[in-house]
């Protein structure tokens, strides 16, 4: 577990630094929400295209479907519950909190700690599991903060956003087993190493702003309880009720136990859809995920 928290750690260094970049004014809010597009545009996609090379699907196909049923699930479930729980919230939050619940931090954060307690079977097979969350974090998550009332325009544009292109390219290679050339292969890997510490000084910058006492209520500890307990105690039930493979169950609460995914915030800023509560959000549920997680950690390896 010491490598669960020093990548937390390692997270909140960044936000720091950004925190640090924007009081300083080395970066104006122009400044800020040109590398918010970069992060989106061009260091997202690279990072997800690159995630899917990480591992093979051959040998394990039945588990790798069965992640990949209950990942489909889970994001059917938080959907619902996030239009269920949050229905009489003020616009600007409701927002973000139905996004937090669709989209987690499972990428960045999930990956180190499915791979260090899993192996690279288990870090391919979290692959596998992110595919619905990153489809649906580029479509109907954001579409939350779109509002677009032509379905028409919203899918043609979703369709065409850089995010889903690269799950639709990546789905391919990894399921195809595509080797693309090597020099291709380090630009996306390059650029994609960018995602980590981008989207964490971006959040940085945004919580500049923020008022630190402010960072827990009721509405932040509600949603962090049901995105860090409740869904992953769900999961993990239904998991135990049905006999799944114990590399299926480990893998599916894990991940599914992670906090608010950095996009929360940077999606919020770009559509001023009150980002400081968003970060709130994100920094709030990423503190408490650093007793959360390793304490799932503990009930998986007991079971």
């Amino acid at each position: 577990m010491k490598d669960i928290i020093a990548m937390q750690i390692t997270m909140f260094a960044l936000i720091f630094v950004g925190m640090m970049v924007k009081k300083k004014g080395l970066v104006s809010d122009e400044g800020q929400k040109n590398i918010t597009d970069l992060v989106i545009y061009i260091v997202l996609p690279c990072n997800i295209l690159s995630a899917f090379t990480a591992g093979s699907i051959q040998g394990f196909l039945g588990q790798f479907l069965l992640v990949l049923v209950i990942s489909i699930g889970i994001q059917i479930f938080s959907s619902v519950a996030g239009k269920v729980f949050y229905a009489r919230k003020e616009l600007s939050h409701q927002m973000s909190l139905r996004y937090g619940l669709i989209c987690s931090n499972a990428g960045f954060l999930g990956n180190p700690v499915v791979e260090g307690m899993f192996g690279e079977m288990g870090l391919a097979m979290a692959n596998m599991f992110l595919i619905p969350l990153r489809v649906m974090m580029w479509s109907s998550g954001l579409a939350i903060y779109t509002r677009s009332s032509d379905w028409k325009g919203t899918i043609k544009k979703v369709v065409t956003h850089p995010c889903i292109l690269a799950c639709v390219m990546g789905i391919l290679v990894m399921c195809l087993q595509i080797s693309l050339p090597d020099i291709l292969m380090n630009v996306f890997q390059t650029i994609g190493r960018c995602n980590t510490a981008l989207s964490m000084m971006v959040i940085g910058m945004i919580l500049a702003k923020a008022d630190l006492r402010l960072l827990f209520d009721r509405e932040v500890l509600f949603y962090s309880i049901l995105r860090l307990a409740i869904m992953p105690g769900l999961v993990y039930g239904v998991c135990r009720m049905f006999s799944m493979p114990y590399l299926v169950t480990g893998i599916c609460v894990i991940l599914t136990g992670m906090p608010a995914g950095a996009t929360t915030s940077i999606l919020a800023s770009k559509y001023h859809a009150d980002e400081i509560f968003a970060t709130r959000l994100v920094i709030a549920s990423t503190i408490l995920s650093m007793i959360t997680i390793p304490l799932w950690g503990m009930v998986l390896t007991a079971a």
